[in-house]
């Protein structure tokens, strides 16, 4: 994506299948100043990457208004304060309308209230009331009367509901003089009055015409734009059935009988069968998204901060970078920050996985949505709104699950061309049936027409991937795998090689204390309160570690009277008196300390990838201390697990090949490649690749981003840096490497789910065309069917919400 060009993401009602979803994609993708344009007809929203000094969100919604759908966006009203007359209110309406993302804004001047209507994707509240005050005037959020999108899908829930139920209730007298005119079924009491075709034209009308209004527009608008979708092969097919039947009806006048060959239930049935197969289809979609709104639940609705000197409670939008946010023990931290004030403990393990509270003092950052489990809090908020970590995830979800794999496309072509082509063998079923197997027969040749139009319809076909892509991305998210994209979900199943940063990836990241060795004549704890003291007074990493190793044994550290830090040697220091040089063995030759005795360890130490550090006390040999970046717990499980997949792994570093190999050894890797410059990485991906491999670059820093990029799957661990995270494919948010596996497993799963859906879609139409062709399918038989299709691809693909990884 260049400089100046944009995305925007517009959601969309009306769709009905997955031609609907193709015209608008194409209708967008021809529009001047647009480079891509993507439609996700699950998650029912278009994604555009744009040139905004060519178009506009504006034109983008004119033009899907054009092609006969609607854009879902969000409504909000704004008090307003400041105006004092129309020039001011027409002010506030051009300025709202400048943000992108704004489709509608209406000032009220008597009210002093704004109504916005607004794509939430591309601007919040928080936006809305910057403008206004950036205009001169104060504006404030009236909660009560936001609407947004998930209000609009249960709003869609029932109706559907409603229509079925009215639908049901007409349509049932008419299936009941159907079936009880089977020669099995003549045993079925029919009133008389249900054979009279008046009767059943009472019953049929407001079924076609008011239930079925839906499918008469969304076909008129499809043939209008010159396309067709799901609902010109319903009103064709029900329109053949009622009108027919209607004319027979006209036909009958003067006749003493009640019965002729009528079609009216088969209309209606469909009709009730079809809004049936619609209601299940709206809430399964709503299920689709459980990721979302299980993310989106973890964030608090309010925060108490201080201003001018006390404490307010306020709404979470307006909190701002800089505020001071009180968080009491059992409550969830609001916003991302650091800690100015007071000590706890924090789950944080509905972000990272981890399960064990982790301490937190002052100057220790927190993210927000996790739970302060015992003291009070001041934190300083860093990031708030879209910019905190877990606005970041539920916007990596969300375009996750609204992007397209390249298998979808597939599905997408198949259904643009499908629905005139089963317009066609309908018309040439009906002809050979009419003229050669049931000559001058209409009825019968009409059924089989009506039978084959509804059978036909392209809904599963639209819905087997991108549902199986949100269910599966969604799974994933819960598992703290953030996949950035449909394309990356498909890709990473066909990984066959893992490269593997090594510090921060494999190992911890960060050294820790792992032997102690004390000479004779030395008491152990006295000769680590010593070294300890010495070393605090360091700021060298290992001097950290070291400190940190010892004050873990509950030993207190004293003050020193004196500190020297010899940089490439290591420090002396007076402590009690006694004098501490702690460092090389050059610094122990200058001080002429015997340390022959303590080499044959110190060699063992770093042939195993440690640092060993010599201790003296008053110019004697007293031990020795070793320091090592040790790997993970998880490492060397998530490494075999990798192995068992059928994966190579290569581990990656810029270490020495002794310290590399020793970590590679512990964590079950053979082949190394040690001593890479961070430029140096993304060369070796590019051997890889050479080499016929598909390559999975995992890393947490800001040098592993080039490699990142470069390979066809870069994985970042999320408790790494931003930017690698940006340059990354997939965020393995809680740092162990099982979540690789896991991110393979779950692509292998959905992967599977999708070829599962797409293979029953297309043996579905495949086998019903000729079943309905050859008269083995009544019509409302085929839209039973019709209806089972798409709620079945649906419920397939939320499997994976059940998956154990």
């Amino acid at each position: 994506m260049s400089e100046q060009t944009k995305e925007a993401v517009i959601p969309i009602t009306g769709m009905t299948c997955a031609a609907c979803a193709v015209r608008i994609e194409k209708g967008l993708n021809k529009m001047d100043g647009v480079e891509e344009a993507t439609v996700n007809f699950a998650l029912e929203r278009t994604s555009i990457k744009y040139d905004p000094s060519v178009t506009n969100i504006n034109k983008f919604t004119k033009k899907i208004n054009d092609l006969g759908y609607d854009i879902a966006m969000e409504k909000v009203e704004l008090n307003l304060i400041g105006m004092t007359c129309a020039a001011c209110a027409n002010r506030i309406e051009k300025g709202l309308h400048k943000l992108d993302g704004v489709t509608n804004a209406s000032v009220n001047l008597a009210l002093e209230r704004a109504t916005v209507e607004f794509n939430a994707s591309q601007v919040n509240t928080t936006d809305l009331i910057k403008q206004v005050e950036k205009l001169g005037y104060q504006a404030s959020l009236k909660d009560e009367e936001k609407k947004n999108i998930s209000d609009q899908r249960a709003k869609e829930l029932q109706t559907q509901k409603r229509k079925f139920l009215f639908s049901l209730i007409l349509s049932i007298p008419l299936l009941w003089s159907m079936v009880s005119h089977f020669s099995f079924t003549s045993f079925i009491y029919l009133p008389e009055i249900l054979m009279n075709p008046w009767v059943q034209l009472a019953f049929a009308t407001p079924v076609q015409f008011i239930v079925g209004k839906q499918f008469y527009i969304g076909a008129y608008k499809a043939l209008r734009n010159k396309s067709a979708n799901m609902d010109v092969l319903v009103a064709l097919g029900t329109s053949a059935a009622y009108f027919y039947s209607l004319f027979l009806t006209i036909a009958s006048i003067g006749s003493d009988h009640h019965m002729v060959e009528l079609y009216y239930e088969t209309s209606a049935v469909l009709i009730t069968l079809i809004v049936l197969g619609k209601l299940f289809e709206v809430r399964a979609k709503g299920r689709s998204s459980e990721a979302i709104k299980k993310l989106m639940g973890l964030q608090v609705k309010t925060a108490i901060v201080i201003r001018s000197g006390t404490e307010q409670e306020i709404p979470l939008e307006e909190v701002q970078v800089g505020d001071i946010v009180i968080v009491k023990p059992g409550e969830k931290i609001p916003v991302d920050g650091e800690i100015i004030e007071g000590r706890s403990a924090l789950d944080e393990s509905m972000l990272t996985g981890e399960s064990v509270p982790i301490d937190k003092n002052a100057g220790d950052s927190v993210i927000g949505a996790t739970l302060n489990k015992n003291g009070q809090l001041k934190i300083k908020a860093t990031k708030v709104g879209r910019d905190t970590a877990l606005s970041q995830i539920i916007k990596v979800v969300e375009e996750a699950q609204g992007s397209k794999a390249p298998i979808q496309r597939i599905a997408d072509h198949i259904s643009g061309i499908f629905v005139p082509i089963v317009v066609g063998i309908a018309i040439v079923t009906f002809i050979i049936w009419f003229f050669w197997i049931t000559p001058g027969n209409v009825a019968e040749a009409l059924e089989k027409m009506i039978a084959i139009l509804v059978i036909a319809c392209p809904c599963a076909l639209g819905l087997a991937t991108p549902t199986s892509i949100m269910a599966g991305s969604g799974r994933a998210a819960e598992f703290g795998i953030l996949f950035k994209g449909g394309e990356h979900l498909e890709r990473t199943h066909r990984l066959t090689t893992v490269l593997l940063d090594k510090t921060g990836t494999i190992t911890n990241g960060t050294p820790i204390l792992t032997d102690i060795f004390v000479e004779e004549g030395f008491n152990e704890s006295e000769f680590l309160q010593l070294i300890g003291s010495a070393e605090k007074q360091s700021e060298h990493p290992l001097a950290q570690a070291i400190v940190s190793g010892i004050q873990n044994k509950s030993i207190d550290l004293v003050d020193v009277e004196e500190f020297e830090a010899i940089p490439g040697y290591g420090i002396t220091a007076k402590v009690q008196g006694k004098l501490i040089i702690a460092g090389t063995r050059k610094l122990m030759i200058k001080h002429n300390i015997a340390i022959s005795s303590a080499l044959q360890t110190m060699e063992t130490l770093e042939r195993s990838g440690k640092t060993a550090m010599l201790i003296a006390i008053d110019d004697q040999f007293a031990g020795m201390v070793a320091v090592a970046d040790t790997i993970k717990d998880t490492s060397k499980e998530a490494v075999q697990r990798l192995k068992n997949m059928g994966l190579q792994v290569v581990m990656i570093t810029g270490d020495n090949e002794r310290t590399a190999k020793a970590i590679a050894n512990t964590a079950g890797i053979e082949r190394v490649v040690s001593e890479v410059l961070p430029e140096g990485k993304a060369e070796e991906v590019k051997k890889l690749q050479q080499q016929g491999k598909v390559v999975a670059m995992v890393g947490d820093g800001i040098n592993d981003a080039p490699a990142l990029a470069m390979a066809d799957i870069g994985m970042a661990i999320g408790t790494g840096t931003d930017v690698a995270m940006e340059a990354a494919d997939i965020t393995l948010i809680r740092g162990d490497l099982n979540s690789i596996a896991d991110a393979i497993s779950m692509s292998q799963k959905t992967i599977r789910n999708i070829k599962q859906n797409l293979f029953w879609a297309f043996a579905y139409n495949s086998l019903g065309i000729p079943i309905a062709a050859l008269g083995f399918l009544a019509p409302w038989l085929a839209g039973a069917a019709m209806a089972f299709s798409s709620v079945s691809v649906i419920l397939n693909a939320l499997r994976l919400q059940r998956v154990k990884l």
